[in-house]
């Protein structure tokens, strides 16, 4: 039996490089990284987005890689409010939250919003409430 101890990666198939980058740059504080052979990969924390552009996937990947299928949550130490904040400056329309859910470790309070192809981005701060769904 083997033991998973962290996601290192994943990789996220968008439309357009140039466009995700600019969202996930701006919008969520990411670092864009170039690597390989015209590689690029969204950084942050001690993990990373690889990138695939539909039609100009690397191989092996996803048997059905799409652009705007993924829900992906991410856990902030900044408070929701501060993230509304940040997100009405930008422009960036809240599909729903705060809302509490359960996260892999225990509650968490969460906004989502979606990115430029409409993949679902949960934006969460760990919570002591209980009762969540999700």
């Amino acid at each position: 039996m083997i033991t998973i101890e962290r996601l290192d990666h994943l990789v996220l198939t968008v439309a357009s490089i140039e466009r995700s980058c600019a969202f996930y740059e701006t919008v969520l504080g990411m670092t864009r990284e170039v690597f390989g052979a015209d590689r690029v990969a969204l950084r942050f924390g001690q993990q990373k987005i690889n990138l695939h552009e539909v039609g100009h996937e690397f191989e092996p990947k996803a048997r059905l890689a799409t652009a705007g299928s993924a829900d992906l949550c991410f856990l902030t130490g900044t408070s929701l409010a501060e993230v509304e904040a940040h997100f009405y400056r930008l422009g960036v329309a809240i599909e729903l939250g705060p809302v509490l859910r359960a996260g892999a470790v225990g509650s968490i309070l969460s906004l989502y919003i979606r990115d430029p192809d409409g993949n679902l981005i949960e934006i969460s701060n760990p919570s002591r409430e209980s009762g969540a769904t999700g």
